[in-house]
């Protein structure tokens, strides 16, 4: 599956075109629908960030996903999140996604909002990789080992 082509701006006021716009190799994006979903994007962070160290090809991004809304709408939830971000490197990795998010869940296959969804992509917006809701152990685990088996055929 193919990551969309969507377009977003980060909290450093930067308008992004995904899949392109991502930095790494492999971009692990969370995807959160809901502003109460926050909390199931912060139980992966730590996580995230000890993957990060230890595969530097690695990126992650938060993407809230939102109703498209008019430009004064828009500007106003991306300053109140920005206000509530004061890290550098988060704001940058936080991409705020307006856009039709009945379309969007159909071109991941998210059928419903109840969750986050988190994606592992290649460099070329390809999905290895998926999962739903709250961070655990097996999830991470089974994260953990597709990167491990990518980076051995990058080796190989």
């Amino acid at each position: 599956m193919q990551f969309p082509t969507v377009t977003g701006t980060n909290l450093d006021r930067q308008k992004l075109n995904l899949p392109e716009g991502f930095q790494g190799d492999w971009n692990l994006v969370f995807i959160a629908f809901q502003q109460w979903q926050q909390s199931q994007v912060d139980s992966w962070i730590p996580f995230a960030k000890d993957l990060e160290a230890t595969y530097p090809e690695l990126r992650y991004y938060e993407l809230p996903t939102l109703q498209n809304r008019n430009r004064l709408a828009r500007t106003f939830i991306n300053e109140g999140m920005r206000a509530g971000i004061p890290d550098p490197v988060a704001r940058e990795r936080t991409i705020t996604l307006y856009l039709d998010k009945k379309l969007f869940r159909q071109a991941i296959r998210v059928p419903r909002e109840d969750e986050i969804c988190v994606l592992l992509l290649d460099r070329d917006g390809h999905v290895q990789w998926r999962a739903e809701g709250v961070f655990s152990q097996e999830r991470g685990d089974s994260l953990r080992s597709v990167l491990e088996a990518g980076q051995h055929n990058e080796a190989d």
